[in-house]
């Protein structure tokens, strides 16, 4: 399996595929040449208008960026009978973006890690999809509530693709608010000690290939309490 585990892969209001950083030419050079066999894999199970809709757009993205497709499922809440029979026919899986702990519910409930582990193809992840794809997920606080919710898990048992824990649509904003709290001070930064972050900017990336993880383009590590510089625009570094 190769991985390209993204903040947000796509162009603004994704009219094509974000070829910052190398994405799209590594992309392509990663996939079988002709039409390929796409697997959307929602992170609402429940929300089938929402799911097309946002598995038509990307389709139309992928395609605007010269990668066609023979096939493109939507695995959801409708179809989790044929879940194992949709992932052994994909040779391209898309994790697609939303809440967090919603998406890795899911993902356990049909069982995509096992689904995973004989994969042979590319995946992608998006934003939440990204997340759940480490081993152990940080599910940053979002929603209201959840800042403030004692009962709100912020570390959950993910796919385990990678050890490397990545924050989204990093925009260096380190006022953010959620429920009356900074989200970095207040929040990220202490469940940081002891352990290690990547806020990645949109446009950036990390492939995952042979064991081999390598993030590119803009990244910050957030680690015990600190945020620092990580890896600049155009560069890459081996984690």
């Amino acid at each position: 399996m190769i991985c390209f585990l993204t903040s947000n892969p796509f162009l603004e209001n994704a009219v094509a595929l974000n070829p910052a950083n190398g994405f799209v030419d590594a992309l392509r050079a990663s996939l079988p040449a002709g039409p390929v066999r796409g697997l959307f894999v929602a992170s609402s199970p429940d929300e089938p208008d929402t799911n097309d809709h946002y598995a038509a757009e990307q389709k139309a993205a992928f395609e605007a960026s010269g990668i066609a497709f023979s096939d493109f499922a939507i695995l959801d809440r409708r179809n989790v009978q044929q879940a194992a029979a949709l992932v052994a026919k994909a040779e391209l899986i898309i994790l697609t973006g939303g809440h967090v702990p919603t998406q890795n519910r899911f993902f356990h409930d049909i069982g995509l890690k096992a689904l995973l582990s004989g994969f042979e193809g590319v995946l992608i992840g998006i934003s939440a999809g990204t997340m759940n794809a480490a081993e152990t997920v940080y599910a940053q606080p979002e929603l209201e509530g959840e800042g403030i919710d004692p009962a709100y898990e912020r570390f959950l048992p993910g796919l385990g693709l990678t050890k490397t824990m990545i924050l989204p649509h990093f925009d260096g904003d380190l006022d953010a608010r959620l429920d009356g709290l900074n989200i970095y001070d207040d929040i990220t930064y202490p469940d940081s000690m002891g352990r290690r972050f990547y806020a990645l900017p949109d446009g950036s990336w990390l492939h995952i290939e042979g064991g081999v993880e390598t993030l590119r383009g803009e990244a910050y590590l957030i680690a015990d309490g600190a945020i620092t510089p990580f890896c600049g625009d155009g560069k890459s570094v081996r984690l």
